[in-house]
């Protein structure tokens, strides 16, 4: 039973990496949980000696879960409004409009 929370808890805490680092917002926190989960799961079946690897994945856990609320709270997505695409784009309608124009005029 150890081996296998083991397993699941390595597993689910490299996928709490994966979308700790991704653009996945608060979707990161499900493996997160698991990941948490797990290691507690495993911390509790573990002997004295054997406690090292749980600590260090829950540790990597909330560290992940700290980092992905720092990013949610802290970074601010901003749409920019882009003058210079805009201006392009209305001359692309005049230059088209001259050149509907100069072939109407020629037929």
């Amino acid at each position: 039973m150890r081996k296998l929370f083991l397993i699941l808890a390595i597993v689910f805490t490299i996928l709490a990496i994966i979308f700790s680092v991704m653009p996945m917002d608060t979707l990161a926190f499900l493996p997160i949980g698991f990941a948490i989960a797990f290691g507690l799961l495993l911390l509790k079946k573990s002997e004295d000696k054997q406690k090292l690897i749980p600590k260090a994945l829950l540790l990597i856990g909330v560290l992940c879960s700290v980092f992905v609320l720092g990013k949610t709270f802290l970074i601010k997505d901003e749409v920019a409004k882009d003058t210079q695409f805009e201006k392009e784009k209305i001359e692309n309608k005049k230059e088209a409009k001259k050149e509907l124009e100069e072939i109407e005029g020629l037929e």
